[in-house]
């Protein structure tokens, strides 16, 4: 993992996860500290939002986000100090992290230290993590699965963390597992990545977490197939791990509540792949929060001359944007670059009825239906076809011959509902 030097300006967005977005606190001209909190989040299903780097609050702007997302943001200028190369790794993820003795955190204290830090799933759903990790009665929890198998194509900022920095994603389980009450943990990781199994089989020797070796395929690292590859259960429709007794958290984001709960420090920095046939040095990169993926790409070398597209996250869930200077979130686990022959465009045809969406569509949906019912706006139609039980895999517009835009369909469904309910 290459440490990213400190940049000259970040724009951190005030909407960093799925739920609210959080009311800044800072107005321009305030000084700030590198990890003071510059917003706060206004609901349960929220985050707070911290300084990524030391400076000057500048003008607020309001940005257009990887996603399409309209977003208000808080620029920085850099100024004052804040550790850099290895002295900033150490202060990250350096250092020693106990496995014994977290009986001493309170599950709630867990809970609200996390909520605190800011911390949201960094495996791409940015779902608030303090709403996952806490105490339920109502529902409790018998196993935690750490999520290492990062399935999507081109990224491996998950595999050079667990390499690199083993220690706090298991003091991170722990202390997520005690938040949840689990008596179980399972560490899940893929096949293809052996020597991640055996640094993590390493590092948790005696803690009795378990390292389940998984089969290598896609969406192996989704929630729900996660859930009945490792314990065999299966999660109902529109259902949640929570009803089966089971959390699901990312190697990342149990790194980072390690050093939350630990250290009492905020999410301000987050391994990013960048990656791709159209970039010139593939990296994986600690870069701050709010950095723009024009300054990663110039970090990386540059572009190559047949780069034609950019990907916030990989080539399978990911976003599509068209500008440099738009900044990095939380949830962003890589940007991929890609070749014009990658993205030869395709012309769309009509649909033929061949099944292969349904054939591999990993929650036994069928697309095809979802994308019309959206193309046509028929909202009560495409709620019939379980429109919302769609994770957005991509695997349905990966096989289609027809090059129907089914993703992008069922997304702009979605969005409708949600816009529906906003009203």
């Amino acid at each position: 993992i290459r440490i990213m030097p400190t940049p000259d300006m970040v724009v951190l967005s005030l909407h960093q996860n799925i739920g609210a977005p959080c009311e800044s606190l800072v107005k321009p001209r305030k000084n700030v500290a590198w990890g003071e909190l510059i917003g706060k989040g206004k609901g349960f299903v929220s985050t707070s939002l911290h300084a990524s780097i030391p400076g000057i609050i500048q003008r607020p702007m309001r940005f257009t986000l990887a996603n399409g997302r309209h977003m208000d943001t808080i620029p920085i200028k850099f100024e004052g100090e804040i550790p850099s190369g290895q002295d900033l790794w150490d202060e990250i993820f350096g250092g020693d992290w106990p496995t014994t003795g977290l009986e001493a955190y309170d599950p709630e204290e867990i809970s609200r230290d996390i909520n605190a830090a800011g911390l949201v799933g960094l495996g791409g759903a940015a779902f608030p993590t303090h709403v996952k990790i806490t105490p339920n009665s109502k529902k409790p929890v018998h196993t935690l699965i750490v999520n290492g198998c990062e399935c999507e194509p081109y990224l491996t900022s998950d595999y050079r963390l667990m390499l690199e920095a083993p220690g706090p994603i298991i003091t991170g389980a722990l202390l997520a597992a005690r938040g949840v009450g689990a008596n179980r943990i399972v560490i899940g990781v893929e096949d293809n990545k052996p020597d991640a199994v055996e640094t993590l089989r390493k590092a948790a020797a005696g803690t009795g977490i378990q390292i389940a070796v998984l089969k290598t395929k896609y969406p192996q690292g989704s929630e729900k197939h996660l859930i009945q590859a490792v314990v065999k259960r299966q999660v109902p429709l529109g259902g949640l791990p929570s009803d089966v007794g089971v959390a699901v958290s990312n190697v990342g984001t149990v790194a980072a509540v390690a050093r939350a709960v630990i250290h009492k420090k905020p999410l301000t920095h987050r391994v990013i792949s960048v990656t791709g046939s159209g970039i010139a040095q593939p990296s994986n990169v600690l870069a701050p929060i709010g950095i723009s993926f024009g300054a990663l790409i110039d970090f990386c070398g540059g572009l190559k001359p047949d780069a034609a597209r950019l990907v916030a996250g990989g080539p399978m869930m990911g976003f599509a944007f068209s500008n440099p200077d738009t900044p990095v979130t939380k949830g962003t686990s890589g940007l991929t670059v890609m070749t014009r022959a990658e993205v030869k465009a395709s012309e769309e045809t009509h649909c033929v009825r061949c099944g292969k969406c349904v054939d591999v569509c990993p929650m036994r949906l069928v697309p095809t239906k979802i994308a019309m019912a959206s193309r046509y706006q028929d909202v009560a139609l495409s709620r019939r076809y379980n429109i919302m039980a769609c994770f957005e895999c991509g695997s349905c517009a990966y096989t289609c011959p027809a090059h129907i835009p089914l993703v992008q369909l069922i997304r702009a469904g979605k969005a409708r509902i949600a816009a529906m309910g906003r009203k």
